[in-house]
């Protein structure tokens, strides 16, 4: 089953917290510091393969998470960094983020990465706190938070050339003429239910066909299969547009022309732009005068047709020769290009060492990402540990905006879910 859309969670690791530890030496005050780093937590990072066809493996596992990093230990020696999760994509896989519907990132190309979240700063060890006034930092720095977010993979294929029509003209039978591919082919519309690749190997020439599912009209709309796979459409370089020519299903072929060029225009104007050539299909059923006038028709609009019998393989050979030509002509694919959502250090994100501040009730609450990181660091049984704290909220214009606020001895502050009695002594104050 070919499966082009599919939505995951994804999870950075965490950063490793700083370890809290004193060397054991004589003549040196209490210990001395020594507690190393955390390690870093390992990232998401998403990778074109271009050995993988669909997004099927992205139907049963919905959850991807990256390695934590390991706490530090004694002897200023670091924790070991978490491993990034890598995710395999097929090529032509657009990244998009599921809760802001911002496009992160086209993989157009094999090899092409991505990455969607970075893993969280390992904390810093307590001999990092070391100064002349604080010999002996019984504290250490929490590691980053890991951080999650939902994304919504959408493959388009890369074929250049796309075979289009309604349902039941032949594009199967034709694609399987063409190459080795193998589609489902029967006589009743929508045989095809997703899109078929075939490989083309043409004297020094390589190209890839891709049958798209027959479109009916209203397709942009969603009718039918139209919108699933009219995306599929933007990346070929060349559309091959086959008409049933068969007296027998009592189709218009004129008719039948002007709504598919309707429903490629009404998607997207781009498409109803792209080099076509036309092949009649079927055409030893064909009522000849209906023939003429289709073929008077598509004269006058400047497009080059071919006559073939796809089931009986007649005119494939010059049809073939044609498209490679006409794609020898024409330029590369251009990569789709987009405003691409960086995925930054949460550390550099902006806003992350903003301060807020604001009083609920009868308690005041400070809220802030560095402000949490640091109140997860501190050492509630020290004072220098708590000392910090409040030193960086009172840089921070924390305690001055509180007292703004109506802040006094013997009121509740609260950080992080934990509520404090603020009490301002001589020392600098603590809460």
């Amino acid at each position: 089953m070919f499966v082009d859309k599919a939505s995951i969670v994804v999870k950075s690791g965490k950063g490793g917290n700083g370890s809290i530890s004193f060397r054991r030496e004589p003549f040196v005050p209490d210990g001395g510091p020594d507690g190393g780093d955390g390690g870093k937590g390992g990232s998401v990072i998403f990778v074109a393969d271009a050995n993988l066809r669909t997004l099927m493996d992205f139907r049963y596992k919905h959850k991807y998470e990256a390695e934590n990093g390991e706490d530090g230990r004694k002897k200023k020696q670091s924790g070991k960094s978490g491993a990034d999760c890598i995710i395999r994509v097929p090529v032509g896989t657009v990244l998009i983020d599921k809760v802001s519907g911002a496009i992160l990132c086209d993989l157009a190309e094999s090899g092409d990465h991505y990455t969607a979240l970075t893993g969280g700063r390992g904390g810093k060890g307590n001999v990092h706190f070391k100064s002349s006034t604080r010999q002996a930092p019984n504290f250490a720095e929490a590691g980053g938070k890991a951080r999650q977010r939902e994304i919504q993979l959408e493959l388009k294929l890369l074929a250049d050339v796309g075979l289009i029509g309604f349902p039941n003209v032949g594009k199967s039978t034709l694609l399987s003429v063409f190459t080795e591919a193998q589609p489902k082919i029967d006589n009743y519309p929508f045989t095809t239910l997703y899109p078929n690749l075939g490989v083309v190997d043409l004297y020094e020439q390589r190209f890839i066909i891709a049958d798209i599912p027959g479109l009916i009209e209203g397709a942009h709309t969603g009718a039918g299969l139209g919108l699933d796979f009219l995306r599929h459409i933007e990346r070929t370089r060349l559309l091959v547009h086959l008409i049933d020519m068969s007296v027998e299903t009592g189709r218009k072929p004129i008719e039948d022309f002007e709504i598919i060029q309707h429903e490629l225009a009404a998607y997207s104007p781009a498409l109803a732009e792209k080099s076509q050539i036309i092949a009649l299909n079927k055409i030893d059923m064909a009522d000849p005068e209906q023939t003429d006038r289709l073929l008077d028709y598509l004269k006058a609009k400047n497009l080059p047709v071919y006559l073939i019998a796809a089931a009986l393989h007649q005119g494939v050979d010059e049809l073939l020769a044609a498209i490679a030509q006409k794609l020898a002509e024409l330029p590369p694919p251009e990569r789709m290009t987009y405003d691409v959502v960086a995925a930054a250090d949460v550390e550099d994100a902006p806003g992350y060492r903003d301060l807020k501040w604001r009083k609920v009730d009868d308690v005041y609450e400070l809220e802030g990402e560095q402000l949490e990181k640091i109140f997860n660091s501190t050492n509630f049984n020290d004072m220098g540990s708590r000392r910090y704290l409040y030193r960086y909220i009172e840089r921070k214009g924390g305690i001055e905006g509180l007292k703004r606020l109506g802040l006094k001895d013997g009121d509740t502050v609260r950080i992080s879910n934990s509520e404090f009695v603020f009490l301002e002594e001589e020392n600098g104050g603590q809460s």
